[in-house]
Protein backbone atom coordinates (compact mmCIF):
# COMPACT_ATOMS: atom_id res chain seq x y z
CA UNK A 1 0.00 0.00 0.00
CA UNK A 2 0.84 3.46 -0.45
CA UNK A 3 2.27 5.70 2.30
CA UNK A 4 0.11 8.78 2.96
CA UNK A 5 1.81 11.81 2.32
CA UNK A 6 1.09 14.84 4.73
CA UNK A 7 0.23 18.48 3.35
CA UNK A 8 0.03 19.96 6.86
CA UNK A 9 1.75 23.06 7.61
CA UNK A 10 2.76 23.08 11.27
CA UNK A 11 3.58 26.03 11.47
CA UNK A 12 0.87 27.98 10.20
CA UNK A 13 -1.82 29.99 12.22
CA UNK A 14 -4.61 28.11 11.52
CA UNK A 15 -2.52 24.79 13.19
CA UNK A 16 -1.79 26.98 16.26
CA UNK A 17 -4.96 27.99 16.92
CA UNK A 18 -6.93 24.59 16.02
CA UNK A 19 -4.81 23.40 18.79
CA UNK A 20 -4.90 25.95 21.45
CA UNK A 21 -9.12 25.47 20.81
CA UNK A 22 -8.11 21.68 21.65
CA UNK A 23 -6.17 21.31 24.26
CA UNK A 24 -8.38 23.90 26.01
CA UNK A 25 -11.59 21.01 25.34
CA UNK A 26 -8.89 18.63 26.93
CA UNK A 27 -8.65 20.53 29.81
CA UNK A 28 -12.20 20.36 30.02
CA UNK A 29 -12.16 16.42 29.31
CA UNK A 30 -9.68 15.84 32.44
CA UNK A 31 -12.04 17.94 34.50
CA UNK A 32 -14.59 16.30 34.17
CA UNK A 33 -13.50 13.09 34.48
CA UNK A 34 -11.70 14.21 38.02
CA UNK A 35 -14.93 14.67 38.78
CA UNK A 36 -15.72 10.83 37.57
CA UNK A 37 -13.17 9.42 39.56
CA UNK A 38 -14.33 11.43 42.79
CA UNK A 39 -17.94 9.79 42.58
CA UNK A 40 -19.79 10.46 46.57
CA UNK A 41 -17.10 13.07 46.97
CA UNK A 42 -13.65 12.94 49.15
CA UNK A 43 -15.67 12.61 52.37
CA UNK A 44 -17.65 9.56 51.19
CA UNK A 45 -14.49 7.85 49.49
CA UNK A 46 -12.56 8.30 52.53
CA UNK A 47 -15.27 6.82 54.91
CA UNK A 48 -15.45 3.85 52.08
CA UNK A 49 -11.70 3.40 52.59
CA UNK A 50 -12.15 3.48 56.59
CA UNK A 51 -14.09 0.71 56.72
CA UNK A 52 -10.79 -1.13 54.76
CA UNK A 53 -12.91 -1.34 51.28
CA UNK A 54 -11.91 -0.15 47.71
CA UNK A 55 -12.94 2.31 45.22
CA UNK A 56 -14.04 0.75 42.24
CA UNK A 57 -11.45 1.45 39.91
CA UNK A 58 -9.26 0.22 42.36
CA UNK A 59 -11.43 -3.07 42.02
CA UNK A 60 -10.71 -3.25 38.72
CA UNK A 61 -7.04 -2.76 38.77
CA UNK A 62 -6.73 -5.39 40.71
CA UNK A 63 -8.59 -7.67 38.63
CA UNK A 64 -6.61 -7.00 35.26
CA UNK A 65 -3.76 -8.23 33.96
CA UNK A 66 -0.25 -6.10 34.86
CA UNK A 67 0.35 -3.43 32.71
CA UNK A 68 -2.83 -4.64 30.19
CA UNK A 69 -4.90 -1.75 29.33
CA UNK A 70 -8.57 -0.84 29.99
CA UNK A 71 -10.79 1.03 27.86
CA UNK A 72 -12.99 3.21 29.85
CA UNK A 73 -17.19 3.41 28.27
CA UNK A 74 -19.11 5.96 29.30
CA UNK A 75 -16.87 7.59 31.45
CA UNK A 76 -19.01 11.11 31.39
CA UNK A 77 -22.49 9.45 32.01
CA UNK A 78 -24.85 11.60 33.04
CA UNK A 79 -23.15 14.80 32.21
CA UNK A 80 -25.26 17.83 32.58
CA UNK A 81 -27.91 16.10 34.29
CA UNK A 82 -28.81 16.09 38.08
CA UNK A 83 -26.97 13.18 38.94
CA UNK A 84 -23.07 12.91 38.98
CA UNK A 85 -21.14 11.86 36.00
CA UNK A 86 -20.12 8.47 35.50
CA UNK A 87 -23.66 7.57 36.86
CA UNK A 88 -22.36 5.48 40.06
CA UNK A 89 -20.76 2.76 37.72
CA UNK A 90 -17.45 1.88 35.91
CA UNK A 91 -17.41 -0.43 32.94
CA UNK A 92 -15.25 -0.92 30.32
CA UNK A 93 -12.52 -3.34 28.74
CA UNK A 94 -10.06 -4.87 30.20
CA UNK A 95 -8.01 -7.99 29.59
CA UNK A 96 -8.16 -10.33 32.56
CA UNK A 97 -5.92 -13.77 32.16
CA UNK A 98 -5.43 -12.19 28.38
CA UNK A 99 -9.04 -12.63 27.81
CA UNK A 100 -10.87 -9.24 26.71
CA UNK A 101 -13.32 -8.66 28.98
CA UNK A 102 -16.58 -6.31 29.65
CA UNK A 103 -15.41 -5.50 33.22
CA UNK A 104 -17.67 -2.76 35.63
CA UNK A 105 -17.59 -2.17 39.15
CA UNK A 106 -20.78 -0.19 40.99
CA UNK A 107 -19.39 3.02 42.91
CA UNK A 108 -21.09 2.39 46.47
CA UNK A 109 -20.11 6.44 47.33
CA UNK A 110 -22.84 7.20 44.87
CA UNK A 111 -26.41 6.95 46.87
CA UNK A 112 -25.07 2.64 47.78
CA UNK A 113 -24.39 2.18 44.41
CA UNK A 114 -28.23 2.72 43.29
CA UNK A 115 -28.90 2.57 39.79
CA UNK A 116 -30.41 5.38 38.10
CA UNK A 117 -31.68 5.99 34.74
CA UNK A 118 -28.44 7.11 33.64
CA UNK A 119 -26.61 4.03 35.35
CA UNK A 120 -29.37 1.53 33.58
CA UNK A 121 -28.93 2.90 30.40
CA UNK A 122 -24.81 2.45 31.02
CA UNK A 123 -24.87 -1.08 31.97
CA UNK A 124 -27.50 -1.75 28.79
CA UNK A 125 -24.90 -0.51 26.82
CA UNK A 126 -22.40 -2.47 28.64
CA UNK A 127 -24.06 -5.14 28.05
CA UNK A 128 -25.05 -4.81 24.26
CA UNK A 129 -21.16 -4.25 24.06
CA UNK A 130 -20.25 -7.95 25.85
CA UNK A 131 -23.21 -9.94 23.65
CA UNK A 132 -22.61 -8.20 20.29
CA UNK A 133 -18.88 -9.04 20.66
CA UNK A 134 -18.90 -11.95 22.65
CA UNK A 135 -16.75 -10.76 25.20
CA UNK A 136 -17.22 -12.63 29.00
CA UNK A 137 -18.27 -10.09 31.44
CA UNK A 138 -17.37 -9.72 35.51
CA UNK A 139 -18.37 -7.24 37.54
CA UNK A 140 -17.77 -5.90 41.19
CA UNK A 141 -21.41 -5.58 42.78
CA UNK A 142 -22.61 -3.25 45.74
CA UNK A 143 -25.26 -1.90 44.30
CA UNK A 144 -29.15 -1.23 46.68
CA UNK A 145 -30.74 -1.72 43.46
CA UNK A 146 -33.03 0.92 41.78
CA UNK A 147 -32.74 4.49 43.58
CA UNK A 148 -36.19 4.59 44.50
CA UNK A 149 -37.57 8.03 44.01
CA UNK A 150 -36.65 7.40 40.46
CA UNK A 151 -38.63 4.09 39.78
CA UNK A 152 -40.86 5.00 37.52
CA UNK A 153 -37.24 5.55 35.16
CA UNK A 154 -35.99 2.46 35.94
CA UNK A 155 -38.41 -0.29 37.12
CA UNK A 156 -40.10 -1.09 33.60
CA UNK A 157 -36.58 -1.02 31.20
CA UNK A 158 -34.47 -2.54 34.28
CA UNK A 159 -35.90 -5.95 33.60
CA UNK A 160 -33.73 -6.15 30.69
CA UNK A 161 -30.72 -5.67 32.76
CA UNK A 162 -31.62 -9.62 33.87
CA UNK A 163 -33.08 -10.41 30.40
CA UNK A 164 -29.81 -10.02 28.75
CA UNK A 165 -27.65 -11.71 31.22
CA UNK A 166 -29.65 -15.16 30.91
CA UNK A 167 -29.43 -14.48 26.65
CA UNK A 168 -25.71 -14.15 27.19
CA UNK A 169 -25.55 -16.94 29.12
CA UNK A 170 -27.73 -19.04 26.61
CA UNK A 171 -25.04 -17.98 23.92
CA UNK A 172 -22.60 -19.40 26.23
CA UNK A 173 -20.91 -15.71 27.25
CA UNK A 174 -20.45 -16.13 30.60
CA UNK A 175 -21.14 -13.41 33.41
CA UNK A 176 -19.07 -13.50 37.17
CA UNK A 177 -20.28 -11.58 39.80
CA UNK A 178 -17.80 -10.40 42.78
CA UNK A 179 -20.09 -9.71 45.78
CA UNK A 180 -18.40 -7.23 47.58
CA UNK A 181 -20.75 -5.15 49.94
CA UNK A 182 -24.74 -4.94 49.64
CA UNK A 183 -26.60 -6.43 46.86
CA UNK A 184 -30.01 -6.20 47.56
CA UNK A 185 -34.06 -5.88 46.10
CA UNK A 186 -32.80 -5.42 41.75
CA UNK A 187 -29.23 -6.02 42.71
CA UNK A 188 -29.60 -9.22 44.23
CA UNK A 189 -30.75 -10.64 40.72
CA UNK A 190 -27.34 -9.89 39.20
CA UNK A 191 -25.71 -12.00 40.90
CA UNK A 192 -28.41 -14.57 41.38
CA UNK A 193 -28.34 -14.35 37.16
CA UNK A 194 -24.63 -14.65 36.64
CA UNK A 195 -23.09 -18.30 35.56
CA UNK A 196 -20.48 -17.45 38.68
CA UNK A 197 -21.19 -15.67 41.72
CA UNK A 198 -18.19 -15.15 44.69
CA UNK A 199 -18.39 -13.17 48.01
CA UNK A 200 -16.74 -11.73 50.32
CA UNK A 201 -16.61 -13.13 53.64
CA UNK A 202 -18.76 -10.93 56.42
CA UNK A 203 -18.90 -7.99 53.78
CA UNK A 204 -20.74 -9.60 50.52
CA UNK A 205 -24.34 -9.58 51.08
CA UNK A 206 -27.47 -10.49 48.82
CA UNK A 207 -31.30 -10.71 49.92
CA UNK A 208 -34.33 -9.33 48.19
CA UNK A 209 -35.44 -7.92 51.04
CA UNK A 210 -33.18 -6.75 54.09
CA UNK A 211 -33.97 -7.21 57.57
CA UNK A 212 -36.32 -3.89 57.92
CA UNK A 213 -38.13 -4.99 55.23
CA UNK A 214 -38.59 -8.98 56.52
CA UNK A 215 -39.30 -7.59 59.80
CA UNK A 216 -42.02 -4.76 58.20
CA UNK A 217 -43.09 -7.57 55.74
CA UNK A 218 -43.19 -10.61 58.05
CA UNK A 219 -42.75 -9.66 62.01
CA UNK A 220 -39.33 -11.97 61.18
CA UNK A 221 -36.52 -10.53 63.25
CA UNK A 222 -33.60 -11.42 60.78
CA UNK A 223 -30.32 -10.97 61.19
CA UNK A 224 -27.94 -9.75 58.04
CA UNK A 225 -25.31 -12.66 57.74
CA UNK A 226 -28.04 -14.91 58.50
CA UNK A 227 -30.66 -13.45 56.23
CA UNK A 228 -27.86 -12.50 53.04
CA UNK A 229 -24.00 -13.31 54.47
CA UNK A 230 -21.76 -15.38 52.04
CA UNK A 231 -21.41 -18.54 54.39
CA UNK A 232 -24.83 -19.02 54.12
CA UNK A 233 -25.27 -18.24 50.50
CA UNK A 234 -22.46 -20.73 49.92
CA UNK A 235 -22.88 -23.62 52.14
CA UNK A 236 -26.90 -23.32 52.42
CA UNK A 237 -28.86 -21.65 49.50
CA UNK A 238 -26.28 -22.29 46.47
CA UNK A 239 -26.45 -18.79 45.24
CA UNK A 240 -22.63 -18.12 46.05
CA UNK A 241 -19.84 -20.54 44.32
CA UNK A 242 -17.09 -18.95 46.28
CA UNK A 243 -16.07 -17.31 49.34
CA UNK A 244 -13.28 -14.68 49.16
CA UNK A 245 -11.11 -13.56 52.18
CA UNK A 246 -11.23 -10.15 51.24
CA UNK A 247 -11.75 -8.04 47.72
CA UNK A 248 -8.22 -8.69 46.70
CA UNK A 249 -9.52 -12.78 46.79
CA UNK A 250 -12.31 -12.02 45.27
CA UNK A 251 -10.66 -10.65 42.25
CA UNK A 252 -7.74 -13.61 42.71
CA UNK A 253 -10.72 -15.65 42.10
CA UNK A 254 -12.83 -13.61 39.45
CA UNK A 255 -9.57 -14.28 37.55
CA UNK A 256 -9.20 -17.93 37.69
CA UNK A 257 -12.76 -18.53 36.59
CA UNK A 258 -11.95 -16.63 33.80
CA UNK A 259 -8.26 -18.61 33.23
CA UNK A 260 -10.56 -21.74 32.85
CA UNK A 261 -13.14 -20.46 30.53
CA UNK A 262 -10.71 -21.10 27.97
CA UNK A 263 -11.88 -18.51 25.98
CA UNK A 264 -11.07 -18.47 22.41
CA UNK A 265 -11.71 -15.37 20.03
CA UNK A 266 -13.51 -16.56 16.74
CA UNK A 267 -12.35 -13.67 14.65
CA UNK A 268 -9.00 -13.54 12.71
CA UNK A 269 -5.68 -13.03 14.01
CA UNK A 270 -3.85 -9.90 13.20
CA UNK A 271 -1.51 -10.44 10.29
CA UNK A 272 1.42 -8.71 12.33
CA UNK A 273 1.96 -6.35 15.17
CA UNK A 274 1.41 -3.31 12.45
CA UNK A 275 3.70 -0.60 12.12
CA UNK A 276 3.38 2.77 14.03
CA UNK A 277 2.20 5.76 11.41
CA UNK A 278 5.22 7.30 9.69
CA UNK A 279 3.65 11.13 10.91
CA UNK A 280 3.22 12.30 14.15
CA UNK A 281 -0.17 11.40 15.99
CA UNK A 282 0.67 14.71 18.19
CA UNK A 283 -0.22 16.53 15.16
CA UNK A 284 -4.02 15.61 15.29
CA UNK A 285 -4.35 18.34 18.06
CA UNK A 286 -4.19 21.43 15.05
CA UNK A 287 -5.53 19.29 12.22
CA UNK A 288 -9.13 19.56 13.27
CA UNK A 289 -10.78 22.51 12.76
CA UNK A 290 -12.05 24.37 15.52
CA UNK A 291 -14.60 26.01 13.29
CA UNK A 292 -16.61 23.22 12.01
CA UNK A 293 -17.25 25.21 8.72
CA UNK A 294 -13.94 25.24 8.31
CA UNK A 295 -13.19 21.88 6.21
CA UNK A 296 -9.97 19.21 7.03
CA UNK A 297 -8.50 16.66 5.02
CA UNK A 298 -9.25 13.11 6.49
CA UNK A 299 -6.65 11.56 5.24
CA UNK A 300 -4.48 13.41 7.35
CA UNK A 301 -5.88 12.08 10.21
CA UNK A 302 -5.66 8.16 8.18
CA UNK A 303 -2.48 9.19 7.95
CA UNK A 304 -1.89 9.34 11.91
CA UNK A 305 -4.10 6.35 13.09
CA UNK A 306 -3.29 3.19 10.70
CA UNK A 307 -0.49 1.22 10.19
CA UNK A 308 2.67 2.68 8.80
CA UNK A 309 0.68 5.34 7.39
CA UNK A 310 -0.31 2.91 4.74
CA UNK A 311 -3.46 3.60 2.83
CA UNK A 312 -4.69 1.98 -0.51
CA UNK A 313 -7.55 4.81 -1.23
CA UNK A 314 -10.93 3.39 -3.50
CA UNK A 315 -12.61 6.15 -6.26
CA UNK A 316 -10.09 9.01 -5.59
CA UNK A 317 -11.37 10.51 -8.29
CA UNK A 318 -14.94 10.51 -7.82
CA UNK A 319 -16.97 11.70 -5.24
CA UNK A 320 -14.27 13.43 -3.68
CA UNK A 321 -15.91 14.78 -0.53
CA UNK A 322 -15.16 11.24 1.05
CA UNK A 323 -12.21 9.28 1.40
CA UNK A 324 -12.62 5.71 0.96
CA UNK A 325 -9.66 3.04 1.22
CA UNK A 326 -8.19 -0.11 2.53
CA UNK A 327 -5.66 -0.14 5.43
CA UNK A 328 -4.68 -2.26 8.33
CA UNK A 329 -4.92 -0.97 12.42
CA UNK A 330 -2.79 -2.83 14.44
CA UNK A 331 -1.80 -5.69 11.80
CA UNK A 332 -5.69 -5.90 11.08
CA UNK A 333 -7.28 -5.22 7.77
CA UNK A 334 -9.79 -1.91 7.75
CA UNK A 335 -12.26 -0.39 5.37
CA UNK A 336 -12.40 3.19 6.02
CA UNK A 337 -14.92 5.48 4.82
CA UNK A 338 -13.88 9.30 6.05
CA UNK A 339 -16.10 12.83 5.13
CA UNK A 340 -14.31 15.85 3.60
CA UNK A 341 -17.27 17.29 4.86
CA UNK A 342 -20.63 17.83 2.74
CA UNK A 343 -22.16 14.00 1.24
CA UNK A 344 -22.82 14.87 -2.47
CA UNK A 345 -24.68 12.07 -4.55
CA UNK A 346 -21.39 10.74 -6.01
CA UNK A 347 -19.84 10.60 -2.74
CA UNK A 348 -23.40 8.28 -1.06
CA UNK A 349 -23.22 5.77 -3.84
CA UNK A 350 -19.22 5.47 -3.90
CA UNK A 351 -20.15 4.75 0.05
CA UNK A 352 -22.75 2.53 -0.91
CA UNK A 353 -20.14 0.49 -3.45
CA UNK A 354 -17.64 0.59 -1.13
CA UNK A 355 -19.57 -0.55 2.01
CA UNK A 356 -20.70 -3.79 0.16
CA UNK A 357 -17.53 -4.44 -1.48
CA UNK A 358 -15.81 -4.41 2.51
CA UNK A 359 -18.89 -6.60 3.60
CA UNK A 360 -18.34 -9.30 0.97
CA UNK A 361 -15.30 -9.63 1.75
CA UNK A 362 -15.52 -9.64 6.01
CA UNK A 363 -13.78 -6.51 6.26
CA UNK A 364 -14.53 -4.48 9.64
CA UNK A 365 -15.66 -1.11 9.05
CA UNK A 366 -14.58 2.47 10.31
CA UNK A 367 -16.36 5.90 9.59
CA UNK A 368 -14.71 8.80 10.14
CA UNK A 369 -17.67 11.42 10.58
CA UNK A 370 -16.91 15.53 9.66
CA UNK A 371 -20.06 15.92 8.03
CA UNK A 372 -22.74 18.69 7.49
CA UNK A 373 -25.03 16.33 6.13
CA UNK A 374 -26.36 15.35 2.47
CA UNK A 375 -26.72 18.26 0.07
CA UNK A 376 -29.69 19.97 -1.23
CA UNK A 377 -30.99 22.34 -3.41
CA UNK A 378 -33.21 21.95 -6.63
CA UNK A 379 -30.33 20.33 -9.11
CA UNK A 380 -29.09 17.58 -6.00
CA UNK A 381 -32.81 16.75 -5.30
CA UNK A 382 -33.33 16.45 -9.10
CA UNK A 383 -30.49 13.70 -9.62
CA UNK A 384 -31.48 12.11 -6.58
CA UNK A 385 -29.87 12.70 -3.59
CA UNK A 386 -32.35 10.99 -1.90
CA UNK A 387 -32.39 7.94 -3.85
CA UNK A 388 -28.68 8.27 -3.46
CA UNK A 389 -28.17 8.59 0.46
CA UNK A 390 -30.92 6.18 1.20
CA UNK A 391 -28.84 3.51 -0.83
CA UNK A 392 -25.91 4.52 1.61
CA UNK A 393 -28.03 4.19 4.73
CA UNK A 394 -29.41 0.86 3.39
CA UNK A 395 -25.58 -0.05 2.95
CA UNK A 396 -24.11 0.67 6.26
CA UNK A 397 -27.51 -0.64 8.42
CA UNK A 398 -26.96 -4.37 6.09
CA UNK A 399 -23.63 -4.66 6.51
CA UNK A 400 -22.60 -7.74 8.80
CA UNK A 401 -19.16 -6.97 9.54
CA UNK A 402 -18.16 -5.03 12.59
CA UNK A 403 -18.56 -0.99 12.28
CA UNK A 404 -16.51 1.32 14.44
CA UNK A 405 -17.17 4.90 14.24
CA UNK A 406 -15.11 7.86 14.99
CA UNK A 407 -16.66 11.57 15.77
CA UNK A 408 -13.71 13.74 14.53
CA UNK A 409 -15.51 16.88 13.74
CA UNK A 410 -19.01 17.75 12.90
CA UNK A 411 -22.51 15.04 12.57
CA UNK A 412 -25.30 17.00 11.12
CA UNK A 413 -28.54 15.69 9.91
CA UNK A 414 -28.84 12.52 7.98
CA UNK A 415 -24.99 12.52 7.82
CA UNK A 416 -24.91 11.27 11.28
CA UNK A 417 -27.29 8.07 10.07
CA UNK A 418 -25.26 7.15 6.50
CA UNK A 419 -21.95 7.71 8.32
CA UNK A 420 -22.99 4.71 10.66
CA UNK A 421 -23.65 7.14 14.18
CA UNK A 422 -25.18 5.30 17.27
CA UNK A 423 -28.53 4.25 16.02
CA UNK A 424 -27.00 2.55 13.37
CA UNK A 425 -25.41 -0.16 15.81
CA UNK A 426 -21.47 0.71 15.54
CA UNK A 427 -20.07 -1.91 18.17
CA UNK A 428 -17.89 0.80 19.67
CA UNK A 429 -18.35 5.12 18.67
CA UNK A 430 -15.47 7.06 20.09
CA UNK A 431 -15.64 11.42 19.93
CA UNK A 432 -13.00 13.74 19.84
CA UNK A 433 -13.72 16.72 22.05
CA UNK A 434 -14.68 18.89 19.37
CA UNK A 435 -17.20 17.12 18.13
CA UNK A 436 -20.65 18.36 17.64
CA UNK A 437 -23.61 16.88 16.66
CA UNK A 438 -27.34 17.95 15.70
CA UNK A 439 -30.30 17.58 13.37
CA UNK A 440 -28.39 20.72 11.64
CA UNK A 441 -26.20 23.23 12.56
CA UNK A 442 -27.48 25.88 15.23
CA UNK A 443 -28.16 28.85 12.52
CA UNK A 444 -29.39 26.90 10.42
CA UNK A 445 -31.57 25.09 12.15
CA UNK A 446 -32.80 28.83 14.01
CA UNK A 447 -32.95 29.75 10.33
CA UNK A 448 -35.56 27.88 9.43
CA UNK A 449 -37.23 28.36 12.53
CA UNK A 450 -37.81 32.22 11.78
CA UNK A 451 -38.87 31.94 8.08
CA UNK A 452 -41.76 29.64 9.00
CA UNK A 453 -42.69 31.70 11.71
CA UNK A 454 -42.85 34.77 9.34
CA UNK A 455 -44.47 32.53 6.87
CA UNK A 456 -46.68 31.61 9.38
CA UNK A 457 -47.42 35.18 10.17
CA UNK A 458 -48.00 36.30 6.76
CA UNK A 459 -50.43 33.46 6.10
CA UNK A 460 -52.86 34.72 9.58
CA UNK A 461 -51.84 38.53 8.56
CA UNK A 462 -50.31 39.64 11.56
CA UNK A 463 -47.39 41.82 12.08
CA UNK A 464 -43.98 40.31 12.74
CA UNK A 465 -42.67 41.30 16.15
CA UNK A 466 -39.10 41.91 14.60
CA UNK A 467 -37.49 42.28 18.23
CA UNK A 468 -39.27 39.31 19.27
CA UNK A 469 -38.63 36.90 16.72
CA UNK A 470 -35.03 38.26 16.72
CA UNK A 471 -35.15 37.32 20.76
CA UNK A 472 -36.31 34.23 19.69
CA UNK A 473 -34.18 33.41 17.01
CA UNK A 474 -31.09 34.21 19.31
CA UNK A 475 -32.62 31.85 21.79
CA UNK A 476 -33.45 28.63 19.57
CA UNK A 477 -29.65 29.39 17.89
CA UNK A 478 -28.31 28.94 21.73
CA UNK A 479 -30.14 26.13 22.78
CA UNK A 480 -28.99 24.17 19.59
CA UNK A 481 -25.42 24.90 20.39
CA UNK A 482 -25.55 24.15 23.74
CA UNK A 483 -27.36 20.61 23.13
CA UNK A 484 -25.47 19.76 20.18
CA UNK A 485 -21.66 19.88 22.46
CA UNK A 486 -19.66 16.61 22.63
CA UNK A 487 -19.91 16.94 26.07
CA UNK A 488 -23.49 16.59 26.23
CA UNK A 489 -23.98 13.67 23.89
CA UNK A 490 -21.18 11.99 25.31
CA UNK A 491 -23.33 12.98 28.62
CA UNK A 492 -26.37 10.91 26.78
CA UNK A 493 -24.19 7.72 25.84
CA UNK A 494 -24.35 9.06 22.09
CA UNK A 495 -21.08 7.99 21.91
CA UNK A 496 -19.30 5.83 24.08
CA UNK A 497 -16.66 8.15 25.05
CA UNK A 498 -14.85 11.23 24.54
CA UNK A 499 -10.94 10.64 23.80
CA UNK A 500 -8.04 12.59 23.26
CA UNK A 501 -7.09 12.72 19.26
CA UNK A 502 -3.50 11.13 20.50
CA UNK A 503 -5.03 8.34 21.76
CA UNK A 504 -7.24 7.26 18.25
CA UNK A 505 -5.00 4.45 17.21
CA UNK A 506 -5.10 2.73 20.89
CA UNK A 507 -8.83 3.38 21.46
CA UNK A 508 -9.29 1.98 17.89
CA UNK A 509 -7.05 -0.96 17.94
CA UNK A 510 -8.25 -2.15 21.51
CA UNK A 511 -12.36 -1.45 20.57
CA UNK A 512 -10.85 -3.78 16.88
CA UNK A 513 -9.34 -6.26 18.76
CA UNK A 514 -12.45 -6.44 21.13
CA UNK A 515 -15.02 -6.57 18.09
CA UNK A 516 -13.30 -9.41 16.68
CA UNK A 517 -13.55 -11.47 19.85
CA UNK A 518 -16.65 -12.50 18.20
CA UNK A 519 -16.67 -14.05 14.19
CA UNK A 520 -16.24 -11.32 11.22
CA UNK A 521 -18.89 -12.16 8.83
CA UNK A 522 -20.29 -10.05 5.83
CA UNK A 523 -23.87 -10.22 5.75
CA UNK A 524 -24.53 -10.62 2.11
CA UNK A 525 -28.23 -9.33 2.26
CA UNK A 526 -28.94 -5.83 1.69
CA UNK A 527 -32.51 -4.36 1.40
CA UNK A 528 -33.54 -2.59 -2.28
CA UNK A 529 -31.63 -0.43 -4.01
CA UNK A 530 -33.62 2.28 -5.15
CA UNK A 531 -31.99 2.99 -8.80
Amino acid sequence: MPVLQSRIDTGSEAYAVNRERMLERLEKLADEQRKARLGGGEKRIERHHSRGRLLPRERIELLLDRDSPFLEIGALCAYGSEYEVGASQVNGIGVVEGVECMVGASDPTVRGGTSNPYTLRKNLRAQEIAMTNRLPAIGFVESGGADLPRQKEIFVPGGANFRNITRKSAAGIPTVALVTGNSTAGGAYLPGMSDYTVMVREQGLIFLGGPPLVKMATGEEAEEEALGGAEMHTRVSGVSEFIAADERDAARIGREIVRNLNWRKHGPEPRGEGAEPVHDPEELLGIASHDLRVPFDAREVIARVVDGSRFDEFKPAYGTQLVTGWAELCGWPLAILANNGVIFNEDAEKAAHFIQLADRVDTPLLFMQNTTGYIVGEDYEQRGIVKAGAKMINAVANAGVPKLTLMMGGSYGAGNYGMCGRSFEPRFIFSWPNHKTAVMGPKQLAGVMEIVMRAGAERRGIEVDEEALAAGTRAVEEQIEAESDAFVASGELWDDGIIDPRDTRTVLGIALSAALSAACEGSGRFGVFRM
